[in-house]
């Protein structure tokens, strides 16, 4: 090069996340305290699933609501998506680790391995992860960044811990595996001997146990009282001209 002198660049920006892990937006747990209110208000029930999970967490941060046949990306906010998970805890706040149910990864259909106890466990959970990182990958070539995040929540809702971690592919030379007493197939991190992961050949239930991050985000709410179902109608001024009533013929 003439001189020895390096070219001169344009500052490329780089691609930032929807917000910093576990910086969630400034409103975020007011605005999930009051859905988690009125859930409990309206439902008159503790019951919240997946689906309820994911759209108020969509809600709350102002993203799209997607679902997916993956569940890796259900949630969409720029270049940044969620996959949302939820466990029940008896005391959230306390909680250290938790297990994740994390799809259904078939050796059978993806490998066309034969599944029982006497199958090799390294090679069937090598197949497992194999499954796995490719969901992954597949889901990082439309997204720069990809999550999962976390409502463990108590059975009263009266307490729930929000987190999130980023959506890996896991090296498969680092784990490994042993079928355990309930013929169960169970990874193990070699360096640390804890356990990692988990999956059941009846059902091809894939589970990962992920440490809860110091940096979680602890939300407490009063109970509601249960809005009165007879109340409700009537503000909404319904009567039997609302309905419309048919009968087939035939």
């Amino acid at each position: 090069m003439e001189n020895g002198k390096s070219p001169k660049l344009r500052t490329v920006k780089k691609s930032v996340p929807a917000f910093s892990l576990n910086e969630f937006p400034k409103e975020f747990p007011f605005l999930l305290g009051k859905e988690l209110i009125y859930l409990l208000a309206s439902k008159g029930k503790p019951e919240i699933d997946g689906t309820d999970w994911e759209n108020m967490f969509a809600d709350c941060i102002g993203a799209e609501w997607r679902p997916s046949n993956v569940g890796l990306d259900d949630i969409i906010l720029g270049n940044t998506a969620w996959g949302a998970k939820t466990v029940k805890s008896v005391t959230p706040s306390k909680q250290k680790k938790v297990r994740l149910i994390s799809g259904r990864n078939s050796p059978v259909y993806s490998f066309g391995d034969k599944i029982d106890i006497s199958t090799d466990p390294a090679l069937l959970g090598k197949h497992v992860l194999e499954i796995w990182n490719e969901r992954v990958s597949a889901i990082r070539e439309k997204f720069k960044h990809v999550r999962t995040v976390v409502l463990m929540r108590a059975d009263d809702l009266s307490e729930v811990v929000v987190f999130e971690f980023e959506t890996i592919r896991y090296d498969t030379e680092l784990y490994k595996w042993e079928w355990n007493k309930n013929n169960n197939l169970t990874g193990f991190d070699k360096r640390t001997e804890e356990h990692k992961f988990t999956w059941q050949p009846h059902g091809s239930q894939f589970t990962i146990i992920e440490d809860v991050p110091p940096k979680s985000l602890i939300i407490k709410i009063r109970q509601p009282q249960t809005l009165d179902k007879e109340q409700i109608l009537a503000t909404l001024g319904v009567d039997r001209t609302w309905v419309t009533v048919e009968r087939r013929n035939g």
